[in-house]
């Protein structure tokens, strides 16, 4: 998986441990993820979400055949962090033809709940 020059280098996003229906993925809490009052950003939390359904959709499908995005997303975010890490675990709740449902939990290095997240993927069929 090319990470170099993507939001993932960008945030810090490191992949822990692929698997076709569990994808754990850690992103630091820092300067690059924070907001300005330096709470971790809820934005980045979406976008770890949305990176670990992503890559497990991708695992799902021919990728010589379909592309996989995300079409909707949402997030609660339940607690806030200032420093440290938070890891992404992601599940999938529906794995169809043309959409996919994936839950991600973030915790803390404690395992406390910062946020949860519902994120559909859609599969694209690629054009020939």
């Amino acid at each position: 998986m090319e990470l170099k020059n993507t939001l993932m280098e960008s945030l810090g996003i490191e992949v822990s441990s692929l698997e076709k229906n569990s994808i754990i993925m850690t992103m630091p809490v820092d300067h690059r993820t924070h907001q300005p009052a330096g709470f971790l950003h809820g934005g980045a939390n979406v976008a770890l979400a949305e990176t670990a359904a992503s890559v497990g959709a991708y695992l799902h499908v021919d990728p010589e055949q379909y592309n996989v995005f995300g079409i909707e997303i949402n997030a609660n975010h339940v607690k806030s962090k200032r420093e440290g890490t938070v890891t992404a675990k992601a599940t999938p709740i529906h794995v169809g033809r043309t959409t996919m449902v994936w839950e991600i939990n973030i915790v803390d290095e404690e395992e406390n709940l910062i946020c949860i997240s519902r994120c559909t993927i859609g599969v694209v069929p690629k054009k020939s």
